[in-house]
C-alpha cells in the first residue's frame, strides 16, 4: 500500500511539472528528480490523525509546483498565479507561474484533507487559527510533533513562513520564489517560532462566515478601518459581541458585532452563520 502511495504522488507531480513547469522559467526540472523528490514527501512517524495525514499526501502531490507569492489565495483553495514581491528580485516572473506560496499550500492541504476552507488567511493567521488545539514552543524542537503539524517562523509576533511537519526532521514547504514546492530538512535556528497542530472542528466559539468579499472593521462600525477581507465562507473564532452600529445587508438588519480576536478587527453578524445574536458567545465590556 505505501509502495503505490509513493508511486501515485510521482505519478502527480510529474504531472503538474508538465502542465505548469514552464510557466516564466529559465530551467526545467528533471523528472528524474521530481521524481525522487515526490518519493521523499510522505508520512514518515507514526501518530497522526487521519486528516493530518490526508494534509500531507494533498501538499507531498504539489511537489515539483512553482512557489508563487501569493499563490493559493484564490476565491477557493488550490493554485493560482502570483504577484511581484516588491521586496524580492526573485518573484519577478510569479505573476506568470501558476502555484502557490507558503500559506496557500497550507490553506490547501487542509482544505483537501477535510473539506471546506478551515485555514485561509496568511501565515499568522494559520499560526494563530482556532483549528489550532496544541503549541509547541521552539525550545522543543521536534520531539513532541507529528506528521501534519505546522511549523512557523518569525519574530515578535509576526509569523512570515510556514511550513507542514513529515516526520523523521523532513517538512514539505513552498520556500521562496524562484524554487518550486519542496522537501527540506526542519531549520530549527533563526526564528524558527514553534509549531502548531491542527485539529479542524467545531469548537465554542467558533463559527463560520458566509458571503463573499466579506470585510472586517477595525471598530464595530461600516465607517471605521477595513482590516481583512474574506473571500468566502471561512471558519473564525469570535470572542465575544456586542450592540453597535446597525447595519442593513443581504436582507437582514442587525446591530450586533463580533470581535475576531485572530484578526484584531469585528465583523457584523449579519455575515456570521447563526442567530442574530450568537449562542454560547459573551457580551463584550
Amino acid at each position: 500500500m505505501a509502495m503505490r502511495k509513493t508511486a501515485a504522488v510521482a505519478v502527480a507531480a510529474l504531472t503538474l511539472l508538465a502542465a505548469w513547469g514552464g510557466a516564466g522559467s529559465a530551467t526545467a526540472v528533471a523528472p528524474a528528480t521530481a521524481r525522487k523528490a515526490a518519493e521523499a514527501c510522505g508520512v514518515h512517524a507514526p501518530g497522526a490523525s487521519a486528516a493530518a495525514e490526508k494534509a500531507v499526501a494533498a501538499a507531498c502531490e504539489q511537489i515539483g509546483v512553482w512557489y508563487t507569492w501569493g499563490g493559493g489565495h484564490g476565491p477557493r483553495p488550490g493554485p493560482t498565479y502570483g504577484q511581484v514581491d516588491p521586496s524580492d528580485p526573485d518573484s519577478a516572473h510569479d505573476p506568470e507561474r501558476l502555484g502557490f506560496d507558503c500559506s496557500g499550500l497550507v490553506r490547501y492541504a487542509y482544505a483537501r484533507a477535510v473539506g471546506g476552507d478551515p485555514l485561509s488567511g496568511n501565515a499568522y493567521h494559520q499560526f494563530h487559527s482556532p483549528q489550532v488545539n496544541q503549541r509547541f514552543t521552539a525550545a522543543q524542537g521536534t520531539g513532541p510533533l507529528l506528521p501534519g503539524d505546522l511549523l512557523a517562523w518569525g519574530s515578535g509576533g509576526s509569523i512570515h513562513h510556514i511550513a507542514i511537519y513529515l516526520g523523521a526532521g523532513k517538512m514539505v514547504e513552498a520556500r521562496e520564489s524562484g524554487t518550486r514546492i519542496m522537501v527540506s530538512d526542519v531549520r530549527l535556528g533563526g526564528d524558527y517560532a514553534g509549531a502548531v497542530r491542527i485539529a479542524p472542528a467545531t469548537a465554542p466559539g467558533t463559527f463560520s462566515t458566509w458571503g463573499t468579499d466579506v470585510w472586517t472593521h477595525k471598530e464595530p462600525s461600516t465607517t471605521s478601518p477595513r482590516v481583512h477581507r474574506f473571500p468566502g465562507p471561512t471558519t473564525v473564532r469570535v470572542e465575544c459581541q456586542k450592540h453597535a452600529e446597525p447595519v442593513t445587508a443581504e436582507g437582514y438588519t442587525n446591530d450586533a458585532w463580533s470581535y475576531l480576536p485572530e484578526y484584531g478587527a469585528w465583523i457584523t453578524n449579519i455575515y456570521l452563520k447563526g442567530p442574530a445574536w450568537l449562542d454560547g458567545v459573551r457580551t463584550c465590556p
